[in-house]
């Protein structure tokens, strides 16, 4: 199965933050998807890093010294 990850909607995000350090936090099913993630992130000039612990939802905040977090896999968080 294939999903639209919106890379480039998350890329555009991290440009216009100015991220320097973006975690990456991604459910077990995407975690394959981390390299391709990781490729683009890197792209716009920010280290990007890939939190491998496990992943419970929007709820589930890692505590990072990080510019942005970006979730992939998770309902809307409102």
């Amino acid at each position: 199965m294939e999903y639209d990850l919106e890379i480039e909607r998350a890329a555009k995000e991290i440009k216009k933050a100015k991220a320097k350090r973006v975690l990456i936090q991604l459910p077990e099913g995407l975690k394959p998807k981390a390299q391709e993630i990781t490729d683009a992130i890197e792209k716009t000039g920010a280290d990007a890093i890939i939190w491998i612990g496990t992943c419970y939802g929007g709820c589930d905040i890692p505590q990072a010294d990080v510019d942005m977090i970006v979730q992939w896999g998770h309902s809307r968080f409102r």
